[in-house]
């Protein structure tokens, strides 16, 4: 089991995103402390009605991954998630390659469907297109990504003997599909290197446009689903699992009864995950630090 940070998420409007600690000096200590990776989300326009009700802030990850990069050396990078059909996908593999050659091959590129109705009206998107959005992308991504010329014709993007460079490190940059639904598993079990679902209950869920997981031995199924249809396409590499850890005691109190939190990722193992994502919810730069730290020496020493 690998281990990633996801960086403190700001709701709402009255803080600044960064109260949570200078993202370089974050990621850093994550590094240092044992953390595998660094996540950041993606909400190019949100709602203020969703803000104001909980909703989060979030940065440009492709920028904010670069600039992480460049603090660290081996963590690796990813988005958590980036919505796809936000972008054109020629400009979303080439903000991913970039990153991922400045990185020397960090980047993990964990990509959504996207559910905010106000985010595709205000950047001029068909909310009803984003599935085929999203398949058009994955067809584009590893083109793109090869460095050689190519073509391609699509139901919304068309390109005629094109070349891009730089070429990513990482061949190719792993693509985790996020989501529940049965789309989100085909696609991960076909084109993906990995499944991101969301454990979250039905409420969250629903708000998310995604299907509830309600139990850990639903999603041991689901996994299992994912690897078989996997199979059933032909694919022999393994796929990587991620999953958030929802205890919120964890977040607050890392070191307030540790055998529990072990035994549940023993558990999360166990159904088949293989990167587990951690949050803390931290409001300061102190409180941030601290809880990595503890973290660190708690879990992973």
């Amino acid at each position: 089991m690998r281990f990633i940070l996801h960086y403190p998420e700001t709701n709402g409007t009255d803080r600044d995103m960064l109260d949570a600690g200078p993202l370089d000096e974050v990621a850093a200590a994550a590094e240092k402390a044992g953390f595998d990776a660094l996540s950041l989300t993606e909400h190019p326009i949100p709602g203020a009605g969703w803000l104001e009700t909980g909703g989060h802030q979030s940065l440009d990850p492709f920028v904010a991954l670069g600039f992480a990069a460049a603090a660290t050396t081996r963590l690796r990078l990813m988005t958590n998630l980036s919505v796809v059909t936000y972008r054109n996908p020629f400009l979303l593999a080439k903000a991913a390659a970039t990153v991922d050659k400045l990185s020397g091959g960090r980047l993990i590129l964990g990509l959504g469907a996207g559910y905010q109705k106000s985010e595709f009206f205000a950047l001029g998107v068909d909310a009803a297109e984003r599935g085929a959005l999203f398949e058009e992308a994955l067809d584009v991504l590893p083109l793109h990504w090869k460095g050689e010329p190519f073509s391609y014709e699509g139901r919304h993007f068309n390109a005629r003997n094109v070349i891009a460079r730089p070429k990513p490190v990482q061949d190719p940059i792993p693509i985790w599909i996020g989501g529940n639904t049965p789309a989100a598993r085909r696609r991960a079990a076909q084109k993906g290197q990995g499944w991101l679902p969301m454990m979250a209950p039905p409420s969250v869920a629903v708000t998310a446009q995604t299907t509830a997981i309600n139990s850990r031995d639903e999603l041991a199924g689901l996994i299992q689903g994912v690897k078989d249809a996997a199979a059933a396409a032909g694919r022999t590499e393994p796929l990587d699992f991620t999953c958030s850890y929802s205890d919120p005691a964890i977040g607050s109190s890392p070191t307030v009864d540790p055998d529990r939190h072990r035994e549940q990722f023993a558990e999360l193992e166990k159904v088949g995950a293989t990167w587990c994502i951690i949050s803390c919810h931290s409001e300061s730069r102190e409180t941030t630090l601290d809880f990595i730290e503890s973290f660190g020496a708690t879990y992973l020493s």
